[in-house]
């Protein structure tokens, strides 16, 4: 919990009076920047090491900065360290106890570092690390959707464009579009922790440091591939949170895509999935509903998510080299998102985990609307020998003469058929089954059953390796 203590004195030599009450709420940042402690800790025991061996301070400050911040990393995991709003931010609140603790060696933590690249450095950390949960996570969605398309690979649905019924797929098939997608956002996510891991520590406020320290040093110790080049940008950069938050917004709208199918097709209506009573809700008047809370709560936390990305944008599109206090805005929104998103795909995961699909729903309703016109057309191209634009004229009139008939196209007889191109034989009725239109897909990438049973594998075995090395 924060409270209200004491007013900042960690600054205070130039000023003769305190802040108002109005300032020091809204200059206060310690209510959300709490998050940021193991981070803060981890940089700042990074850098004492490094002050130490290069002769910045004594060995023995070093020993005592680094035991105590041990020990305010331990009094905040177990809940009994005290915030203080008065103390502004993380890196206040941290350097006011770590003084508490040690004494005046406390005060030379900070030599050669200003909290604009302390602040960054913190913030790339946690970021990093926020990036590698997602993928964790988005590794157990794809895992969850490879195994429904095993499963699948040759339940016949219909796939849709524009919403109406288009061409026979599977729903392997359907599922493994979702595993593309996801690893998509995966690996926009790793570009953006690739290009995010440059250290900025020693940056100092924006000129960098007479003092002569070690920045490679730094860097290696907290995992950056190198430090950054340039001051002024490192302190003045959140190209890493944008592209972050870019990253969890289309994997965002990806979950929302998903969460929209499945709110359809759990509606009466369409039938073809039933959710899990551990992924649904009940109505407070109506004891028959079953509703898809949580694949509606998965669609619109992707507003959030978006916001959180476009309200960053507004906040830096304006802003001067190097650090402006507008800055500070950055955290709670992306805090937000991240958690959302988490939140979003592990929802996500269960869903799809535990939902039932109707086969015979899905089967019936990929056999309606002539959805087999398209493997028509393709056999009067490849058997007649016609074009396919004549092919597409003749099955668009033999759509129009069964829809006429009120039956669907392999329910017209031959001499039906016929008399809209005289050349059709029997044989034709062997593409009009929705079975035969999407076992005849065997293309790269096609709905095909065995294309689906191999993408399917391919997933499996990919992830499995994955985790075998994770671990």
């Amino acid at each position: 919990m924060v409270k209200k203590k004491n007013s900042n004195t960690m600054w205070g030599g130039r000023f003769g009076t305190g802040p108002a009450e109005i300032m020091e709420q809204i200059n206060a940042s310690i209510d959300f920047d709490w998050q940021l402690y193991a981070q803060d800790i981890a940089g700042s025991k990074a850098h004492a090491e490094m002050l130490a061996i290069q002769g910045i301070i004594s060995s023995q400050d070093g020993v005592s900065i680094t035991k105590g911040l041990d020990t305010i990393l331990s009094q905040i995991e177990k809940g009994t360290f005290e915030f203080s709003r008065g103390l502004e931010d993380i890196h206040m609140n941290i350097e006011a106890r770590l003084t508490e603790l040690i004494g005046d060696a406390a005060g030379r933590l900070h030599t050669a570092r200003s909290r604009n690249d302390q602040v960054a450095t913190d913030f790339k950390l946690y970021v990093r690390d926020a990036i590698d949960r997602l993928d964790g996570l988005l590794h157990g969605l794809q895992l969850a959707l490879s195994e429904k398309a095993a499963q699948y690979a040759g339940a016949v649905m219909p796939g849709f464009t524009h919403l109406q019924s288009a061409q026979p797929v599977t729903y392997g098939h359907h599922c493994l579009a979702y595993v593309e997608m996801s690893n998509r956002d995966r690996g926009r996510f790793q570009d953006a922790r690739k290009r995010l891991n440059e250290s900025p520590l020693g940056a100092a406020a924006l000129a960098g440091t007479s003092f002569p320290i070690d920045r490679d040093m730094t860097a290696s110790a907290l995992g950056f591939d190198r430090p950054t080049a340039n001051s002024l940008d490192a302190v003045s950069d959140r190209d890493f949170l944008l592209e972050t938050l870019s990253a969890a917004s289309i994997t965002a709208i990806h979950l929302s895509r998903l969460a929209e199918e499945l709110v359809l097709w759990s509606t009466p209506q369409f039938g073809f999935i039933r959710l899990s009573d551990q992924f649904s809700t009940g109505s407070s008047i109506m004891p028959q509903k079953r509703n898809p809370d949580a694949a509606e709560l998965v669609r619109a936390k992707a507003g959030r998510i978006i916001g959180a990305l476009t309200g960053l944008m507004v906040v830096m599109k304006g802003l001067p080299l190097a650090y402006s206090k507008d800055m500070q805005e950055d955290k709670e929104p992306f805090f937000d998102a991240i958690a959302s998103l988490e939140l979003a795909i592990a929802a996500m995961t269960g869903m799809v985990a535990d939902l039932e699909p109707d086969l015979k729903k899905m089967k019936q309703a990929a056999g309606a609307s002539f959805a087999t016109a398209t493997d028509l057309a393709d056999w009067i191209v490849r058997v007649l020998g016609k074009p396919f634009r004549e092919a597409h004229h003749i099955t668009g009139a033999l759509v129009a003469l069964a829809e006429s008939k009120r039956v669907p196209l392999h329910r017209l007889s031959l001499a039906d058929m016929q008399h809209v191109e005289p050349a059709l034989t029997e044989d034709v009725f062997s593409v009009l089954t929705v079975a035969s239109s999407v076992k005849s897909r065997k293309s790269y990438g096609g709905t095909a059953p065995a294309n689906v049973r191999k993408q399917a594998r391919k997933w499996l075995n990919r992830l499995a390796r994955e985790s075998k090395n994770a671990d």
